[in-house]
C-alpha cells in the first residue's frame, strides 16, 4: 500500500479494494469486537439490507467539510459521527446506524485517513452505532481540501409524539434549557486556524448526545416539545429558527447562559459574539415548565450536562422573535446570524 491516496485508489480495481479492505474496513473492525463496522457493512455488497425496526425508523444526512480536519477536541471523523448522531437524537430518535461516503483527495497520507477511520469507530463505540454501508471516491488534487465526508443515519424513534417547532405553537411559558456551555467548538476551530494561542486551551465540545439526552426522552416523554442542536450559527441560529417556525416569542436570560471563561474572553477580545458560534456537543430543549427544574438535574448528573441551565422561556411575539435580556434588564433582539462567522467548521 503507497503512503498517499493515489486517483488509482477511486478506479474500482486492485487497489481500490486493497484500500477498502487493507484500510478502511481494518480501521472500523479493529479492537476486541466488531467496532463500528456492521455485518452489512463487512460484506461489501451494493446495499445493506437492515433487520427491521420496533419503533418508527428516523434518518438524517450531513456533510463535513470542516478545516483543518484536525482541531483540539477531535477530528473530521470524530465530527461526522457526532453531527449525525446528535440531529438523529434531536429529532426524539435513539440512532442505530450510519452510512459514510469518503471524498478523498489525491495526495491525502494513509496515516490520515487512517486516523480519521479510528476516530469513527471510537465515536461509533460511544453512541453505540454501526457502520451499515459506504462509499470511497477520489478526485484529482486541488479539486478538494484532503478529505470530505458525507453522512445518512438511521435511527428509531425513542418518543411520541416527536418533538418539533410544530408543538410550540401558541405555547407560552415553555422552559428553553441548554444542556451546556455555548462557543467552544467554533473558539477551538478560530484559535487552530489561526494559530492563537490563548491562556487557557479552548477545546472543541464535539460529542455524541444519545447517552445524554435519550434518559431525558425516556423519563419525560411528551413533556420535552422540541428539541435542537445548536451548530452552524449558534445559539442563536437555532432559537430564531425555532420562533419563525413556532410563531412564538422567546426571551432568554444572558447571565443564565453558560460560557467558559476563556471562551468569553476570546470572544471580548476579538469582537465575536459567542450566540452566533458554532457548538457540536450541545443540545437546545423545549420542556413543559412543570419538569423543568427534573430536567436539568437529570443533566447535570452526565459529564456531558453538567452545566446545564434553565435559560429563558416561551412569550408572546412582540416584534423580533428572539429577545436577550440583560443583567441590566434591557430586553434587546437577539438577531439570527446573517452568515456564519467562521466558515467550515463542520
Amino acid at each position: 500500500m503507497s503512503e498517499t491516496i493515489s486517483l488509482a485508489h477511486g478506479g474500482g480495481g486492485r487497489l481500490a479494494r486493497r484500500l477498502i479492505e487493507d484500510v478502511i474496513l481494518k480501521e472500523l473492525r479493529a479492537g476486541d469486537s466488531d467496532g463500528a463496522a456492521s455485518p452489512e457493512l463487512i460484506l461489501l455488497s451494493d446495499g445493506a439490507v437492515l433487520q427491521s425496526f420496533t419503533g418508527i425508523p428516523v434518518m438524517t444526512t450531513d456533510g463535513f467539510v470542516v478545516t483543518p480536519q484536525v482541531f483540539p477536541g477531535g477530528d473530521i471523523g470524530t465530527l461526522c459521527v457526532t453531527g449525525t448522531v446528535n440531529d438523529l437524537v434531536a429529532s426524539g430518535a435513539r440512532p442505530r446506524v450510519l452510512s459514510v461516503g469518503l471524498i478523498l483527495e489525491d495526495g491525502l497520507p494513509i496515516d490520515d485517513l487512517r486516523r480519521f477511520l479510528k476516530s469513527i469507530r471510537a465515536t461509533c463505540e460511544k453512541a453505540h452505532v454501526r457502520v451499515a454501508c459506504g462509499d470511497t471516491k477520489v478526485v484529482e488534487h486541488g479539486a478538494a481540501d484532503k478529505i470530505f465526508i458525507t453522512t445518512a443515519g438511521l435511527g428509531e424513534l425513542a418518543v411520541e409524539p416527536a418533538p418539533g417547532p410544530w408543538r410550540l405553537e401558541g405555547r407560552t411559558g415553555v422552559a428553553v434549557i441548554l444542556s451546556g456551555t455555548i462557543g467552544d467548538h467554533g473558539v477551538a476551530l478560530l484559535g487552530c486556524r489561526e494559530g492563537l494561542h490563548f491562556e487557557t486551551a479552548v477545546e472543541s465540545d464535539c460529542a455524541p448526545l444519545a447517552d445524554l439526552i435519550l434518559p431525558v426522552l425516556e423519563k419525560f416523554g411528551s413533556a420535552v416539545l422540541c428539541m435542537r442542536d445548536p451548530t452552524r450559527g449558534g445559539l442563536s441560529a437555532v432559537l430564531g429558527e425555532i420562533a419563525e417556525q413556532a410563531g412564538i416569542g422567546i426571551d432568554i436570560v444572558q447571565a443564565n447562559v453558560p460560557v467558559k471563561p476563556a471562551v468569553r474572553g476570546v470572544c471580548d477580545l476579538l469582537g465575536l459574539d459567542v450566540f452566533a458560534l458554532a457548538n457540536e456537543g450541545k443540545m437546545v430543549l423545549f420542556v413543559e415548565e412543570s419538569v423543568a427544574s427534573a430536567v436539568v438535574s437529570l443533566l447535570q448528573k452526565h459529564p456531558l450536562g453538567r452545566d446545564a441551565a434553565i435559560i429563558g422561556r416561551t412569550v408572546e411575539r412582540s416584534g423580533r422573535p428572539v429577545h436577550l435580556v440583560t443583567s441590566l434588564g434591557v430586553r434587546r433582539p437577539l438577531e439570527v446570524p446573517l452568515g456564519e462567522t467562521l466558515p467550515r467548521i463542520c
